[in-house]
């Protein structure tokens, strides 16, 4: 074979091979990370978001790849169970989910938000959570999803459009319920209550209408999303923590190189730590925003709080086993338990 005609031929074969192989490059150079949550745009947990991904960002490009981190917020992607689902198939990488969301990956985190008038403090549940949290962060990546930053948006409040203050006043009310949790819904009905499964968006004009009478909301988010303008009463009860955490797939986590992951997972830590810090103060700076503008904050007498305790203590058997599983559920009380005894 001539000399020229395999130098032809090997140039040909080169050619071929970088037209094919550029795009490859190209398409692995390039990811993207597209973030959906419930949180309203512009608040603590978006900017807190954008934080991340600029991190993210910046740590692909020091590798010479592009990057593209996109954040949807306001429950654009429908309700948490939703954004578990597009997780799931692929559409989304990653959520800012509460246990609502959560639930749906792992139902053992069901533990650290389900279990009303257990946690006393924030100092408890921080406790209980980073006891818990190696085997339960285990139990994500084992059904395909890494847990980045754990954090919480305060304690829960009946908002209500009448005053109320003792368990058998909200008898006579339309509760907002999540939609996807329809093991609540039974327990609430079993106990005379009335539950509207609803989602997050339905909330407002719900309220507004009357199709419900009383929302289980943190101060922070009845006051972005003016619903205690048509739910004037605050029912002051630390009712439940709202608990949720930033979780990607593992498929979208395994695609970055260790120094990525690296750069990812410390500025998760510094946010996970600043979201928490910073929702807690604003759990007070809320309620009296809202006073300001109206807002009556009803508090339970001793006699009225000790009917709600025994309420709660009322729903525990029926939460065991059905909204939180057994095992998790003994487990909490468990450390609950050790903790009250280590402090003075």
């Amino acid at each position: 074979m001539p000399t020229h005609f395999c130098r032809r031929l090997l140039l040909a074969t080169l050619a071929l091979s970088l037209s094919l192989c550029g795009p490859l490059a190209s398409a692995q150079a390039s990811k993207q990370l597209r973030i959906a949550s419930l949180v309203p745009k512009n608040s603590l947990y978006h900017r807190q978001l954008i934080e991340i991904g600029e991190a993210w960002r910046a740590a692909q490009a020091a590798e010479g790849g592009s990057a593209k981190y996109l954040i949807f917020p306001d429950g654009s992607q429908g309700g948490e169970a939703e954004i578990a689902r597009r997780m799931r198939i692929g559409q989304l990488q990653g959520g800012l989910l509460s246990v609502v969301g959560l639930r749906e990956i792992e139902p053992s985190v069901a533990a650290l938000q389900n279990l009303p008038l257990l946690f006393r403090s924030w100092e408890e549940l921080d406790y209980v959570r980073e006891k818990m949290r190696p085997a339960m962060e285990k139990k994500f990546l084992d059904k395909g999803f890494v847990v980045l930053a754990w954090g919480d948006a305060g304690w829960v409040r009946f908002f209500s459009k009448t005053a109320a203050t003792r368990p058998e006043d909200f008898k006579k009310m339309k509760f907002f319920a999540w939609g996807a949790e329809a093991e609540q819904q039974d327990i609430m009905k079993s106990l005379g209550y009335t539950p509207v499964p609803l989602e997050t968006a339905d909330i407002l004009p719900a309220i507004q209408t009357g199709m419900i009478n009383v929302v289980p909301a943190t101060p922070y988010f009845a006051l972005a999303s003016q619903v205690y303008t048509s739910a004037p009463n605050m029912l002051d009860i630390n009712w439940a923590p709202i608990v949720g955490a930033l979780v990607i797939t593992k498929k979208a986590w395994d695609e970055m190189s260790p120094a990525v992951q690296r750069q990812v997972r410390a500025s998760s830590d510094k946010v996970s730590v600043q979201m928490r810090a910073q929702a807690r103060r604003e759990v007070d700076e809320a309620v009296e925003a809202m006073q300001k503008r109206g807002l009556k904050v009803n508090k339970p007498s001793a006699a009225e709080l000790k009917e709600w305790t025994e309420l709660a203590e009322k729903l525990y058997p029926r939460i065991r086993g059905a909204m939180v599983p057994a095992d998790t559920f003994d487990e909490v009380f468990t450390h609950v338990k050790a903790f009250r005894a280590g402090k003075p």
